[in-house]
């Protein structure tokens, strides 16, 4: 299923990435976004007390989103992934890389089906993929809260 052809750069960017990949590969070079993901700021030190659960994830995997005052019209992505779920994790640093490279409205326009075109699907098993689509639905919704 082809993704749109009016996706933004930074996303077809990411595909392209994946797509030049055999799948093996895919899965290592999701798993280094992940080791990009950034420590959480202080205000987020306990992350079940301060962040949205992703209940989607069978680790304990927690996000927040809010409006960016580096980037008007930007969103600030913060996900806590212990690095026990380095796929999850690196779906994670993935959304990061992108959140940080788009406007609100462009995040919460991502396509909720964007892990099926990773080419991931012959690498890690329907329960992960599940996650990711997760993770991602719940950044689109919480990107247009903070947007309202």
């Amino acid at each position: 299923m082809p993704l749109p052809t009016d996706a933004p750069e930074p996303v077809r960017a990411v595909l392209a990435e994946f797509a030049a990949l055999p799948p093996t590969d895919r899965v290592t070079l999701l798993i280094e976004y992940g080791d990009e993901l950034p420590s959480l700021p202080e205000r987020y030190a306990d992350p079940a007390a301060s962040m949205e659960r992703v209940t989607e994830c069978q680790s304990p995997v927690y996000l927040a989103v809010t409006a960016s005052a580096d980037r008007p019209g930007g969103v600030d992505l913060f996900v806590s992934a212990p690095a026990q779920a380095p796929v999850t994790r690196g779906f994670a640093g993935l959304l990061h890389e992108l959140t940080g490279q788009l406007d609100a409205t462009q995040v919460a326009a991502l396509p909720l089906d964007l892990p099926d075109h990773l080419g991931l699907d012959a690498a890690i098993s329907p329960l992960r993929l599940r996650a990711m689509s997760g993770l991602l639905a719940r950044v689109t919704r919480a990107t247009a809260a903070a947007h309202r």
